[in-house]
């Protein structure tokens, strides 16, 4: 049994502020940030161990992506960390495994409720697949499905969950904060977090699930923030403009709308 993990950092229990998830703003709170991020991710390890998981590998996903602490990660998990990556968040998702984990993500752009919530930049507002509004979660859950992976544990705030369960049905979640806005939100305790997720993981890999797949041909549609960033995204071969910050991409294939968005995303982060 191999499990692989993609773990990201605002959906960690204790992080509610830009200010603990970037070494460039404040660097005692980003600190405190890797430590909770890299017990929940040992956390979900050791329930997959505990339920007869043989590997794990993790993917460190968030922003730098070299937030993890590799001298404190389980030693039976490797490590992808740094970036960039071709597959980015699922980076080493198509190596082959019987199940994946999100650890530690948030809720969508353009929630009503969610703690840092957000789709991969600020530039962006909203997207959808095949008209239903996703996040990381479902773009990431869709490259999984892609390689025959099924997402069965995401852990994140109360808002993330309900997400999750919404797109994947009755898979193993856990809550570990309840947002009451962007930048605030009620926290379990570390340990109380890392063994409500020790337990759900052990879950996980014994109960199994489905790969989520979208159907095809799948159409992306990203709103952004300004329409500057929009005539940005535009410029990605075969993406059409909606309206002036609205921008549509159709294909057959998941894998290359994927590498679509993320070219998107990253044009319109040039844009001034």
């Amino acid at each position: 049994m191999r499990v692989y993990i993609s773990a990201d950092m605002e959906g960690v229990s204790g992080v509610v502020d830009s200010a603990q998830t970037s070494s460039k703003e404040e660097a005692r709170e980003y600190e405190r940030a890797r430590r909770w991020m890299t017990g929940e991710v040992n956390a979900a390890i050791e329930g997959a161990l505990a339920a007869g998981a043989t590997r794990a590998v993790v993917n460190d996903a968030h922003g730098s992506m070299r937030n993890i602490l590799l001298e404190e990660l389980n030693p039976v998990a490797e490590l992808v960390t740094g970036a960039p990556k071709s597959l980015s968040m699922m980076q080493g998702i198509d190596e082959g495994y019987d199940a994946a984990f999100f650890i530690g993500y948030h809720a969508q752009a353009g929630s009503v409720r969610g703690t840092l919530g957000h789709t991969f930049s600020g530039r962006v507002h909203h997207v959808a697949l095949n008209g239903r509004p996703v996040g990381e979660l479902g773009l990431n859950a869709a490259v999984a499905g892609y390689f025959g992976v099924p997402v069965v544990l995401v852990t994140g705030d109360e808002s993330v969950v309900a997400e999750a369960r919404s797109i994947l049905g009755d898979i193993q979640t856990v809550a570990v904060k309840q947002a009451y806005g962007m930048r605030s939100a009620r926290c379990l305790a570390p340990s109380k977090a890392c063994r409500l997720i020790k337990e759900a993981a052990a879950r996980a890999v014994q109960t199994g699930g489905t790969p989520f797949v979208v159907a095809s041909p799948i159409t992306i549609t990203v709103g952004f923030q300004q329409t500057v960033h929009a005539e940005m995204a535009a410029l990605v071969p075969g993406a059409r403009p909606l309206d002036s910050r609205t921008v549509e991409f159709v294909h057959a294939d998941m894998l290359t709308l994927y590498r679509a968005w993320r070219a998107m995303v990253g044009l319109a982060a040039l844009a001034r």
